[in-house]
Order: C-alpha cells, then structure tokens, then sequence
C-alpha cells in the first residue's frame, strides 16, 4: 500500500471540461483549502480487473460509513505529473441497465477509453447513488420526472439537496495512491470545486 500523503497544496484550475488540478496554476487568494479528517477510508482489498479495454488493477476502500468505494488504475499514476482522473459516482440505472435517462454509462466508458489510451490513469468508483439520496429515492425522483419535473425539482420536492454527494472519500482515495495533481475528465464544477477544496 502506498502511502498517504498529508500535506494540503494547491488550488484549481478555472477552465472546464478535462481539467488541470494544480496549485501552481492559480494564485491561493482565488480559493480556500480545507483541511479534512483524513483517513475516513481504508483499503481492504486489492485484485486485477481484466476489462475490454485493459487489464487495470481494482482498490476497495471502506469509509467510515461502510460503504465501499473503488479505485481502479493503470499503469503507475502516482509517478505521473497529472494523470488522467474520473472520479464517478455510482448510477446503476446508468452504469448497468443502459438507461437513456442520463448519460453516466457513456462518461463512465470514455473514461476507460482515455486512460486505456493514456496507459496510465485512475477511474475512482464512489458508492453514492442517486446523487447520494439512494437508488429507491431516485426511483421516487424517476416518478416525478415522468410528471415532468427535472432532477434538481424531483429531488427537492424529496426534501433532498440538489447534490448530496460527497468528494471526500475520493480525494482520499487520490492520496492513498500517491496523487497530488491531475488532469479531471469532468463538466461537473461542484466536483472541481471539490478537489479545490481538499487542496489536490
């Protein structure tokens, strides 16, 4: 197991899409880093995972919680300047059962796509269904989509925040491995905000 890295550095790049996640790209008066509780997470088991596209190795890790998150990788991203980084979080509907609801089995497929291409990179797995309100709540937010509401309605008709996940979990994840800067395949700007927070 590689060690964890305590040190907070850095801040985040502001342009979007595939970003550079690095504290010599912005000056520390453009954001504020929090210092989190580390270690909430702990690896419990590590194995090979042969995949259509390469073999990566696959990292369970426990949080706090009992969920379990995974972290799978190619090649040796912590010896990389920024490697290519996903941090997904679970969509079963998406991911498994090719709903045309959203878009998570595409993202999640293009990232294996571009680190397999890279040689090198991480996709971290997070168990936070539904935006983090559950895989039986989002079904309730499905019904009310199908009456016409869109995601951010249905969930606070729920009485649930508009995103309820939670980045933590990944960006120990980052550290256990090594990482400290990255290039983030994302559009999502509360995950950039994110990884700007905890200081990656």
């Amino acid at each position: 197991m590689l060690p964890s890295r305590d040190k907070l550095t850095g801040c985040l790049s502001s342009s979007w899409a595939m970003q550079t996640v690095a504290g010599r790209e912005m000056s520390s008066k453009n954001c504020s880093i929090e210092s989190p509780s580390f270690h909430s997470v702990r690896l419990v088991a590590e194995a090979k995972l042969p995949t259509p596209f390469a073999e990566f190795r696959m990292r369970v890790y426990r949080a706090a919680d009992a969920k379990e998150h995974l972290a799978l990788f190619l090649g040796n991203p912590w010896d990389s300047d920024a490697p290519l980084v996903r941090v997904h979080s679970e969509c079963l509907t998406g991911d498994a059962l090719f709903s045309l609801r959203c878009d998570c089995g595409a993202q999640l497929q293009s990232a294996f796509e571009k680190v397999a291409i890279a040689h090198e990179g991480v996709i971290v797995y997070l168990r936070q269904e539904g935006r983090g309100i559950g895989l039986g709540n989002k079904i309730r937010a499905y019904s009310l989509q199908d009456q016409g509401d869109d995601t951010v309605e249905a969930n606070r008709k729920l009485g649930f925040p508009d995103d309820g996940r939670d980045y933590l979990p990944a960006v120990e994840i980052l550290r256990d491995l090594g990482i400290e800067r990255l290039r983030l395949m994302t559009n999502n700007p509360r995950k950039l905000q994110a990884m700007a927070r905890y200081g990656l």
